[in-house]
């Protein structure tokens, strides 16, 4: 039995890539400074022995923001994110419409996989974290409920894209699941966000849905989080709602991970495949194969063999100036899930890929 293992996105920029970024006048400098992190990313991902590659992100602004690149209907002073350290983050507020992407996720995937034969996976961003682009008091001619048709449409697009042009799966990031069973405990805001993403993924079809995954995390950002202290029982039974073929978990950094595997077993679908985090970016400590594996063999005993994956527990850079975590340990880290996960398939009887 093989139990694939997939990295979750991003990788921690260059230092000369963050230097360039400080300097963003030059874009034809900067477009070279990325293309060579890229180029560096891909090898480096590549020779952990990781048998699915991601862009790491290396170009994006940050893993929420990419679509908003020359979007000019956009003011700075919307939603706020506030995480556990004290520190925040601060989405546009739209102020007009209608609202299109003003850039794609597919440019990242086609130069990745120019430099490489290896699968390439895609995160996007799903439409539920773009969502909290909307002011609470409206904008005038143009209704939310324009604006979410819109919005629909502008994800069916991105996501569409990177399946046409050969990603190996499409990962929805959706950390804002859990962070909104802290902004609404009562659940409202939570099923609004599965109601609004499963409109997307019901326009593909089932063998198309079975190459899209959802990402959830408490936030990870500078060492920090935004919603750990939500318990992950509240938001799973919903998150399986979402009809999506493969999940990512956050678990290496959860207090007790083997409840929340037996909410995982209760809640998850025989035709959703579950990757499990077993690797903790936040945490400063590299994990051991050996440490790997037994989280592994733990999963195991909840969730199949062959409906079980692998993953880190979130991305290790998703806003491009988090220097909070280096090059080195991010590429240590997916080593060592690679081969712990590798020990665990060959202790399972079967054989990782």
């Amino acid at each position: 039995m093989r139990i694939p293992t997939e990295p979750i996105g991003s990788i921690p920029r260059p230092e000369y890539l963050l230097d360039g970024m400080a300097e963003p006048s030059d874009e034809a400098g900067l477009a070279e400074l990325v293309d060579r992190a890229l180029a560096e990313t891909i090898e480096r991902l590549a020779a952990t022995g990781s048998p699915v590659l991601t862009d790491g992100e290396q170009g994006k602004p940050s893993f929420a923001t990419y679509p908003l690149q020359d979007v000019e209907a956009l003011a700075p002073d919307g939603a706020v994110i506030p995480f556990a350290d004290g520190h925040t983050r601060q989405l546009p507020r739209l102020t007009g419409g209608p609202f299109r992407y003003g850039a794609f996720a597919v440019s990242y995937l086609n130069k990745a996989r120019r430099l490489t034969d290896l699968p390439v996976k895609q995160p996007v961003i799903a439409p539920s974290a773009l969502s909290l682009l909307y002011p609470a008091d409206g904008i005038d001619g143009y209704p939310r409920e324009e604006f979410l048709s819109d919005l629909a449409d502008e994800a069916e697009k991105d996501i569409r894209q990177c399946l046409d042009a050969g990603a190996a799966s499409v990962q929805l990031d959706f950390t804002e699941g859990r962070l909104s069973l802290k902004l609404d405990p009562s659940g409202g805001v939570l099923r609004q966000f599965v109601e609004l993403n499963n409109t997307v993924l019901d326009r593909f079809s089932a063998d198309e849905r079975a190459r899209l995954g959802v990402h959830t995390c408490p936030g990870g950002d500078q060492d920090s989080v935004h919603s750990l202290d939500i318990d992950y029982a509240s938001l799973l039974p919903s998150l399986f709602g979402l009809r999506a073929g493969s999940f990512y978990l956050q678990l290496a950094s959860e207090p007790d991970p083997e409840r929340v595997l037996a909410v995982v077993r209760e809640h998850s679908r025989e035709d959703q495949r579950i990757f499990v985090g077993v690797t903790d970016p936040i945490d400063p400590r590299v994990e051991t194969p050996e440490q790997v594996r037994d989280r592994v063999l733990l999963a195991a005993r909840y969730i199949p063999v062959e409906r079980l994956g692998t993953c880190d527990d979130c991305g290790f850079s998703p806003f491009a100036d988090d220097t909070s975590t280096s090059r080195e340990t991010a590429f240590a880290k997916i080593e060592a899930r690679v081969q712990g996960t590798a020990l665990a398939a060959e202790q399972l009887g079967g054989q990782a890929r």
